[in-house]
């Protein structure tokens, strides 16, 4: 009689009968029986299960983080192979609930992520309060568990919970292992081996939610750049039409005055507004290239790059008539490029040079046509740049730390790069004490070479 009693479909159906039993007395109103077996009400709220009804609002976030970790599919299993057990899980412990996050059932339990069980009929609800590992491997023979609630109630025989606290102190649930039939395992090396399981699973935790906040951080700042770069776009548009005025006006006032104070008065203001002007459309560049993908380029066959490239360098020499600029310009008709952006990219190179090279010194300017390429190169003498910085030369914002007598906001260089990418072409910069600081622009500058694919 005993060993039918002891039988495995014998206690299986002992366990069915007290399941049952239990669902009726302590969960009627929150179960139903269907064909056999226990299944979740899906028209109350109270216990839910993943398969039938979302999860627990309040509890969501922690089941989802579960399911993140990788690792917690072969724990669960790992659990069953150590333990000997059929059923592993993943549980949240509350003051208020326990909600299994990840489960491993091959006993039919009952229980999928989401679900719950009253928190009161669990051992889990103990150790959240003692914060101790539960063991035992026979409970009909054990001294404590052989009367206690929870075996009765679920029919189980062995059980293995291990509290799973988070790197902070807190509690967040167990990991934890049962069995309708006893268990046979070391005790000892089960318990190791499950609290570092539960410690992987208690640093995991902390590892998604530091990921998930610096995702948050990120997203938040990305919107923020974002909103930054449109305002600064639609500031420098808006403030380009006041200045326009503010230009012209200079222009009437320099003309129509006499010679003498008042005319280098108009002379000032103009000179400044037109740099300010600069300043405006630096900033616009900027913005077009964070917000569009890139500055615009439209390259069109362009006869006089020479000349275009001419101008500028007489320009910046008209407005710091003490620096001497040495220039070659030999470029040949037919150029594939944006003249008026190859024009900007030569001007913010030469005012880099003006602004931190050595005064005493002159700048020296060479544009040739190397093998279907325009090379562009401007050189200045003075401080070497640190190789360390030669990486940051071209971000937005950044300044060479040679003392430069610039007025700019740092984004010369950072367009000058740009406008080359747009050209299919690169810019680099060498930089030393005998040679000074070059800098040398080379893109494609013929349509056949945009064409050879």
């Amino acid at each position: 009689m005993a060993e039918q009693r002891n039988r495995p479909e014998a206690v299986v159906g002992r366990w069915r009968a007290k399941w049952s039993k239990l669902a009726f007395t302590y969960l009627a109103p929150r179960f139903i029986v269907k064909t056999g077996r226990l299944r979740f009400n899906s028209n109350l709220p109270v216990i839910q299960s993943a398969t039938l009804m979302p999860y627990p609002s309040d509890l969501s976030l922690d089941i989802s983080t579960i399911a993140k970790i990788e690792a917690v599919p072969l724990i669960l299993d790992m659990v069953k192979h150590i333990t000997g057990m059929r059923f592993a899980a993943i549980a949240r412990v509350t003051e208020t609930k326990w909600v299994a996050c990840a489960v491993d059932d091959s006993i039919d339990f009952g229980l999928q992520p989401g679900g719950e069980l009253v928190l009161e009929t669990t051992i889990c609800h103990e150790i959240r309060q003692h914060r101790q590992p539960v063991l035992f491997k026979y409970a009909s023979d054990h001294p404590v568990y052989s009367t206690h609630h929870t075996p009765q109630t679920y029919g189980l025989e062995s059980y293995v919970s291990i509290p799973i606290t988070r790197t902070n102190g807190d509690f967040f649930g167990t990991l934890c292992a049962i069995d309708e039939v006893p268990a046979h395992f070391d005790e000892d090396a089960v318990c190791k081996t499950l609290t570092l399981f539960a410690q992987l699973i208690a640093v995991q935790l902390d590892v998604v939610a530091e990921l998930e906040t610096k995702a948050i951080e990120l997203a938040d700042a990305a919107e923020t750049g974002i909103v930054r770069e449109q305002f600064i776009a639609v500031l420098g548009h808006d403030l380009r039409s006041p200045l326009s005025a503010i230009r012209m006006s200079a222009d009437l006032l320099e003309a129509k005055l006499p010679a003498g104070r008042e005319q280098k008065l108009a002379t000032a203001i103009r000179q400044s507004s037109q740099r300010m002007n600069n300043l405006i459309e630096d900033v616009l560049d900027f913005s077009r290239g964070k917000l569009g993908g890139g500055i615009p380029v439209k390259r069109t066959l362009v006869d006089n790059l020479g000349e275009v490239f001419i101008a500028v360098i007489n320009e910046i020499m008209t407005s710091h008539p003490t620096v001497k600029i040495h220039q070659q310009v030999m470029i040949s008709p037919g150029v594939f490029c944006d003249a008026g952006r190859m024009g900007q990219l030569l001007s913010n190179l030469l005012g880099n040079a003006v602004a931190h090279g050595a005064r005493d010194q002159p700048i020296e300017v060479i544009a040739s046509m190397q093998e279907n390429h325009i090379v562009l190169s401007v050189m200045n003498h003075g401080p070497a740049i640190p190789d360390i910085l030669l990486p940051l030369l071209f971000q937005p914002f950044k300044r060479s730390a040679g003392g430069g007598r610039g007025e700019g906001l740092g984004l010369g260089l950072y367009i000058a790069s740009q406008i080359v990418t747009g050209h299919n072409g690169t810019l680099s910069v060498t930089s030393t004490s005998a040679s000074g600081t070059r800098f040398v622009a080379r893109f494609p500058g013929t349509l056949e070479w945009m064409n050879a694919d």
